[in-house]
Order: structure tokens, then sequence, then C-alpha cells
């Protein structure tokens, strides 16, 4: 398996040899060094952790003096073929490739029902007795209570999303940048787990 995190920076549109537009989204990926490798004698389970975007001295606090990383993330792999201080960039992926990526979806805040479930809301005319963008009844005779999983107004968006199967159209090696086509989750600069 081959893994990587990146920022996410921004979407673009490149053309291909017929002159049709592919939509991208442009990632910042790695470099990223290992850190940690979990082994199952130690800690019952096999895991690479890795580290992105490395910090400045000055802002390196006591307990990340081991591990002066912005992100550390674990991926689950082979341990045999990783050593800790090895470097992972774009060049482990190719164009071409089908990769997950994964980050948290853009935070919208409390919602209400029309707009995080598309309700219908009520009418906006002819002597109307309540507003128009609330739920409705919610209640029922039996049992008595609001059952649970109701689509009731809430907090709306910041859930972590992936997305399957989406192509590299581009691999800047030089300045660690990956043009994937499609949309990807989260406003720029949301944290990106990368799958190969």
């Amino acid at each position: 398996m081959k893994f990587i995190l990146g920022l996410k920076l921004e979407m673009s549109q490149i053309f291909d040899e017929k002159g049709k537009v592919i939509p991208i989204t442009l990632i910042e990926t790695g470099p990223c060094y290992i850190t940690q490798i979990r082994t199952k004698e130690k800690d019952d389970y096999e895991a690479i952790q890795i580290g992105f975007k490395k910090l400045k001295a000055k802002k390196v606090k006591k307990p990340q003096k081991e591990k002066p990383f912005r992100y550390l993330r674990e991926f689950k792999d082979d341990v045999s073929k990783y050593k800790v201080g090895q470097e992972i960039d774009v060049s482990f992926f190719q164009e071409g490739e089908k990769v997950s990526v994964s980050g948290f979806s853009k935070g919208k805040g409390f919602a209400g029902v029309v707009k995080r479930w598309h309700f219908a809301g009520g009418p906006g005319s002819h002597g109307l007795k309540h507003e128009l963008r609330t739920p409705g009844s919610v209640g029922s005779r039996w049992p008595q209570r609001v059952l649970k999983g109701k689509k009731m107004p809430g907090r709306m968006g910041y859930k972590r999303v992936t997305i399957k199967n989406l192509e590299i159209v581009k691999i800047d090696k030089e300045k660690n940048l990956m043009a994937v086509k499609g949309a990807i989750p989260g406003r720029r600069g949301t944290l990106l787990e990368i799958r190969g």
C-alpha cells in the first residue's frame, strides 16, 4: 500500500490532447518522514507513523522534541519495508494511478432542516400560522418520545469524508505537487490522507 499526507491547495482545470476540460484539485504532498514503526511484539499491531510539515526550532514544544512535525498520522502496512527517518514523497505515486483521498468536509455550523435535510418548508402565503422553515411535527402517540436518528436541526458538515478511485492526472516532483481529477473534501489548507 502507498500512503502520504498532503494539504489541499486549490481547484483548477487543464486540457487533455483532444482539448477536453479536466477539473483537477492541486495537493501539496509531502515530503513526509517516518517517525515511528509500530510492531506486533511491542504495540499489538503493525503500523507506520509519518510526520508532515516540519516545525521551526522556536515553535517546537518539549513533548514534540523527538517528533517536531505539525501533523502525525498512522497507516497500517507491512512494517518490514520501512525504517525510521525514511522520506516519503510524491515520487511514490505515478500518473494515471487511482487513489483514495480522506479529509474533513467544510463545516457549515448549526443548520435548520431545510438546509441540512432539504425539507420543503411550509407554504409562503395565504395566512400562514407557522414559520416557513420549521420541521413540523416530530413526535408520535407511541412511544411518546422523539425517536433516535430523526432528521432534526443540528451541526452540519465537518465530517470525515473519503473519496475513492480518483485518478492522478499530473505529478510535479520538484514542487511536491499532485493534481487529482475531480473534487476533494474540505476547504483550502485541509489535511488530506492519500492512499494508493
